[in-house]
């Protein structure tokens, strides 16, 4: 087993983490045998969190080191997969199989179980979050013997062991569900106004299998990302103008790590994310913060953040509009609601950002805004926990599985006080 030295940081280098040890065990006997011997212990996935969900003041561990898995239940349509790889590892095997994943995030390159231990999302009317693929999850209890957690087994309260931010064990596997291999064709539209996405949201937002606006909020227009399913209809919107060339997420970057577009179809696998799953990106210099609003809401929201684009535009790379359809995760921030998510890419400057966030968080928030678990926030785990009526529910399930608080965290054992508090 190596146990790294020297302090770890996130994907970005803008979050040093504070444990004691970072380890990376080669087996499962390894970590179990590591879990078992330990008093507090998280795992760490890819790094790609911008909030402490995942820190710890005692240990780490991560998986990537774990024989990677991939195993297909064609007759369940599902795969079972090592949680702490990356889905950039999993797409490409899955799709020459035949099969597909419904959703993916924007970057591939971030790990399974840390994605769906967040509620991490793509794009589309018609898309849950990462999370709601989940069918089963193995992980290991605080004793290092392994759990078994799946829908059949756990009818009353699967769905708040998904979403579970690390709290519950150490995941090592988790079963995803599938479908049939399809195709997906990018195009990009060009100096659409904000005020009509805003005021068409829904044609805007229907006009293909997963669609993405970015934008800046001070400049009064967006370049929107259309990634059309053939077979799937869509509302025909058409605004703006066509990219005639390939285009970057973020304004003057060069495409070359961008997934393909011009209308060109290719498998879903290398259509679904922004950026290619076959090159892995460099460390970006930025901060990310995310809110997920009520649907309804979002027109709001563009008026809000419009008025103070001056404020915001000098310190993002670039804001990017996504939405997310309602599912039953108890933590998931889209649950029981169709939501917009509202993203922004910072510069990495933090004492210059803050004050923006608070900015937008004062905006956002009473208009019913859940933050992304992973990012960046500046609301206290009492403040993040009062949206989740079935908050109380999953610290019941904690004290179950992990009643002496093994796997916990500061984040998480605020979350817990503050739901049994309420409870």
């Amino acid at each position: 087993m190596r146990t790294p030295t020297g302090p770890a940081t996130n994907w970005a280098g803008t979050l040093t983490y504070r444990a004691s040890r970072l380890h990376r065990p080669s087996s499962l006997d390894e970590l179990r045998t590591l879990v078992a011997g330990s008093d507090r212990i998280r795992a760490l996935g890819s790094g790609h969190s911008f909030s402490r969900v995942a820190d710890s003041r005692h240990e780490l561990v991560r998986l990537d080191a774990l024989p990677p898995l991939i195993e297909i239940d064609s007759a369940r349509r599902t795969a079972t997969v090592g949680a702490g790889m990356r889905y950039a590892d999993v797409i490409g095997p899955l799709h020459r199989a035949g099969y597909a994943l419904a959703n993916l995030a924007s970057l591939p390159h971030i790990s399974v179980a840390g994605s769906v231990a967040t509620g991490t999302h793509g794009s589309g009317d018609g898309n849950r979050c990462l999370s709601a693929a989940v069918s089963g999850l193995e992980l290991l209890a605080p004793d290092g013997s392994t759990v078994l957690l799946d829908r059949a087994s756990r009818p009353g309260d699967f769905d708040g062991a998904v979403v579970a931010l690390g709290a519950l064990g150490v995941v090592t596997r988790v079963t995803l569900d599938l479908e049939d291999a399809f195709d997906v064709a990018q195009e990009v539209r060009l100096g659409v106004p904000l005020d009509e996405v805003a005021a068409r949201f829904d044609e805007v937002f229907s006009a293909a299998y997963s669609v993405s606006a970015f934008t800046d909020w001070r400049a009064g227009h967006a370049s929107v990302w259309l990634k059309k399913r053939p077979g799937r209809p869509d509302s025909g919107w058409s605004g703006g103008r066509p990219a005639d060339r390939p285009q970057h997420p973020v304004p003057g970057m060069p495409p070359g790590t961008a997934t393909a577009q011009l209308g060109v179809p290719g498998p879903w696998s290398e259509r679904l994310p922004h950026f290619r799953p076959d090159l892995t990106p460099g460390a970006g210099a930025e901060l990310q913060s995310e809110y997920y609003l009520p649907r309804a809401a979002a027109p709001r929201a563009f008026a809000a953040l419009r008025g103070i684009g001056d404020l915001l535009a000098p310190l993002l790379h670039v804001a990017e509009v996504r939405t997310v359809r309602a599912d039953e995760l108890w933590l998931s921030p889209a649950y029981r609601r169709d939501s917009a998510a509202f993203h922004f890419t910072w510069v990495k400057d933090p004492a210059r950002v803050v004050p923006a966030v608070a900015a937008v968080e004062q905006l956002l928030l009473p208009l019913g805004a859940r933050p992304h678990w992973g990012k960046v926030t500046l609301l206290t785990p009492t403040q993040l926990a009062a949206p989740y009526e079935r908050a109380a529910g999953f610290a019941r399930l904690v004290g179950e599985l992990d009643p002496d608080g093994v796997f916990g965290n500061d984040l998480t054992d605020g979350l817990l006080a503050a739901a049994r508090e309420r409870a």
